[in-house]
């Protein structure tokens, strides 16, 4: 045992110490011929390009990869990574067994859905087909009969409008047109998957902005977004909860209303400030900057310009927001309210009715015509060096007014009792 610990400490010691760790290497002659591993590593290429065929695999004397070496892969990511750059493959035809495998998997549950889904139309039309007045005996029973009949129809469409969906959620190729930012979304899937984008990221973040500045429920008492609103002045791009210059947001507000299902829908846009201070009540009241009526959007089509709309559409004009000298940051908050089973409202009563914009309630507007809030965006105002001239230009009263905080004056000091700290 000890003469085992003494052949082996060496060893032992220069693995521990390897900066002094003495290596004998074997000594070769001089020869004319390189080695074996040598012939390999003098070729031109030492990587594998997509065009070089694969070695046989019966060869074992293959050099060992290094780090710089890059890792080509099987010799279908190969000839797959020779062809695609000339665009002579398409996405389906990868040439991976697994690959292809997976989608002969999709291919049949994709065709079970299309077969339930001619089913489920065939369905809808003999339902459609069937007089249930013939059925009742009674007025009452034709009227039950009758509603039966909508809910069924009603509960079908919706489960058509499904099946699209599960038909193309697993296609690669839908996938990957989507990412490419090549899908159409006058197709159910791609809207889907668009809805499902934005709601994991963007509809939460413009929740919590009008949540935590409190435009919900100082504005409206809630809302359920639907719809995608985004918006610009000009060029420029502006965030939920952003700080907007008055020289920026005095021309007419550009916005982009996305919707995520099928048909076309009238929509009023209003743009409210509730941070104007109301001097005779010590608090603060609402202005509208403005309202429009009656605007058609879709899935493929939610670009509304204000400053582009038509007289016949304008209940109030676009007034650029500002906030005088002294008084806190405004929030300008931009609402889209779909009219009531997609009809157009009545702009000469909203004019009358609604014809101040100080101390403007969109509460009672949205009542009013029963309009439903869809989506919902904001952003940031104060004063600036330019909100004087932008207020002079746009014939705004009040630009030299400065806000101040009123100082409440002091009691005068009374030396308490003597008799209280004996």
């Amino acid at each position: 045992m000890a003469s085992a610990r003494q052949a082996t400490r060496p060893i032992l010691q220069s693995l521990h110490r390897p900066e002094k760790a003495i290596y004998r290497l074997p000594v070769r002659a001089l020869s004319t011929t390189p080695p074996k591993p040598a012939e390999v590593e003098s070729n031109e290429s030492t990587t594998l390009s997509p065009e070089q065929p694969l070695p046989p695999p019966s060869s074992r004397n293959q050099p060992a990869r290094t780090l710089r070496q890059a890792i080509v892969g099987s010799k279908r990511r190969r000839v797959a990574l020779a062809t695609l750059g000339k665009a002579s493959i398409p996405f389906e035809q990868l040439p991976y067994q697994c690959f292809q495998e997976a989608r002969k998997v999709l291919i049949a549950d994709r065709e079970e859905k299309v077969n339930l889904i001619q089913r489920t139309r065939e369905k809808i039309q003999r339902l459609e087909a069937t007089d249930v007045a013939e059925k009742g005996s009674s007025v009452e029973e034709k009227k039950k009969l009758e509603f039966n009949k909508v809910i069924q129809l009603s509960s079908l469409r919706k489960y058509l409008e499904e099946l699209k969906v599960l038909a193309d959620v697993n296609d690669p190729g839908v996938k990957k047109r989507f990412e490419d930012g090549l899908g159409d979304l006058n197709k159910p899937i791609y809207r889907y998957l668009a809805d499902r984008k934005w709601r994991l990221y963007r509809r939460k973040l413009v929740l919590q902005r009008i949540t935590q500045m409190s435009v919900i429920p100082d504005v409206l008492p809630e809302i359920d977004l639907v719809a995608d609103v985004t918006m610009k002045f000009g060029r420029r791009k502006v965030h939920p909860g952003d700080w907007v210059p008055s020289v920026t947001s005095e021309e007419p507000l550009q916005i982009n209303a996305q919707v995520f299902d099928h048909g076309e829908r009238l929509v009023t846009i209003a743009v409210v400030d509730p941070d104007v201070p109301d001097l005779a009540k010590d608090s603060f009241t609402s202005r509208v900057h403005a309202i429009y009526a009656n605007i058609p959007i879709s899935p493929t089509d939610g670009d509304v310009a204000l400053g582009k709309l038509e007289k016949k559409k304008e209940i109030m004009s676009w007034l650029p927001p500002f906030a005088q000298k002294g008084s806190p940051y405004h929030r300008i908050s931009v609402f889209v309210l779909q009219n009531p089973d997609n009809k157009p409202i009545s702009v000469e009563t909203a004019k009358k009715q609604f014809s101040k914009r100080e101390g403007f309630s969109l509460r009672n507007f949205v009542a009013k015509f029963r309009l439903h809030p869809v989506g919902a965006t904001m952003f940031r105002c104060a004063w600036d060096e330019g909100t004087k001239e932008v207020m002079e230009r746009n014939g705004i009263e009040g630009a030299d007014v400065q806000y101040k905080v009123k100082r409440i004056p002091k009691l005068p000091y009374k030396k308490p009792k003597g008799e209280r700290f004996r």
